[in-house]
């Protein structure tokens, strides 16, 4: 299997590509400073680009069965930006499967199942800049033909793996309030060979 990962050079993305790269796949990883890729392997191919470029984005897909983008916001709008590149791309080549690192804010609110978590009293966040961008993505991804999973992690401390958390559709499971990089990484490395939250946002959380 051949995989994109988008972000691989983050923290949970740099952890999917360890995953990935163990399981015996084929990692592809567009990166705009390959120096930052500190894994060396023989199933590892680096490609220099940026997500906001049309030819790079085309470029890295090919021949891709799976996408994950683990990308952040960079303190502006590369994640509302580059997902309808992403799209374009993937149909272009074909591919369906897509899985997000998202947030949960973007998740349902339990107080007001009506709004968003990051709309609500619920988020403790003091900006909700971010939250409206990964929102941009959702909409973008429910508007397309794609099986898109969103995994939305809440508080994401480096911490550990333990394996052992709890998900939820639509919702932050509830009274969660943290989960590991390695731990939410796992996850969403997971859903490649899941249909359980295909065209679903997922809270995950311990």
């Amino acid at each position: 299997m051949n995989i994109l990962i988008l972000g691989g050079t983050g923290r949970v993305g740099s952890q999917i590509v360890t995953y990935a790269l163990q399981d015996g796949y084929h990692v592809t990883v567009l990166v705009r400073t390959p120096e930052k890729v500190q894994l060396n392997h023989v199933n590892l191919t680096v490609i220099q680009g940026n997500v906001l470029n049309r030819a790079a984005i085309a470029r890295a897909m090919h021949e891709m069965d799976v996408v994950i983008s683990a990308l952040n916001t960079d303190g502006g709008t590369t994640l509302s930006e580059s997902m309808p590149l992403i799209i374009k791309a993937m149909e272009t080549e074909g591919i369906k499967r897509i899985i997000t690192i998202g947030t949960a804010g973007i998740l349902q609110s339990r107080v007001h199942p009506e709004i968003l978590r990051y709309q609500s009293s619920e988020s403790k966040r003091k900006t909700t800049r971010a939250a409206e961008e990964h929102e941009k993505v959702y909409n973008l991804l429910k508007q397309s033909d794609l099986d898109w999973t969103i995994v939305c992690p809440t508080y994401l401390p480096e911490g550990e793996r333990l394996g052992n958390y709890r998900t939820e559709a639509d919702f932050l499971p509830e009274g969660g309030s943290r989960i590991s990089v390695p731990d939410t990484a796992e996850f969403a490395y997971g859903q490649i060979g899941s249909s359980e939250y295909i065209r679903k946002r997922v809270g995950i959380a311990y």
